[in-house]
């Protein structure tokens, strides 16, 4: 079992629960992690025998584009569509940040994790 890592992906996209947040935008940053065996890419030294990262960082920039309300949701979707694209995967997780989020006072970031 091994893990592949991609970090601080960022994307400025239209999220939010709020309808202005979904006029204006926002800066987002996303993790993820994806648990599978890649003894077989290991010893054969085989693109096709592993998960893609740059598949990875494709199929999460189509989710950040597609708008939504609630960062689970995103983080679900992410998931979802990794697992889709990559069936032999054991689980993946994802985080997803919200730069200053509107919440009335001052806040780095927001973030939820999700792991399936």
């Amino acid at each position: 079992m091994g893990v592949i890592a991609l970090e601080g992906l960022e994307f400025f996209a239209y999220h939010g629960f709020y309808d202005e947040e979904q006029k204006i935008g926002n800066k987002y940053a996303v993790d993820i992690l994806v648990y599978a065996d890649f003894s077989e890419a290991a010893e054969q030294d085989r693109l096709k025998a592993t998960v893609n990262y740059e598949e990875l960082y494709q199929i999460t920039a189509a989710v950040m584009k597609r708008p939504a309300r609630l960062l689970e949701h995103i983080a679900h979707n992410l998931i979802s569509d990794i697992k889709k694209r990559f069936p032999g995967v054991e689980s993946v997780e994802v985080s997803v940040s919200k730069f200053n989020p509107p919440i009335g006072g001052v806040c780095h970031r927001a973030r939820i994790t999700l792991k399936e």
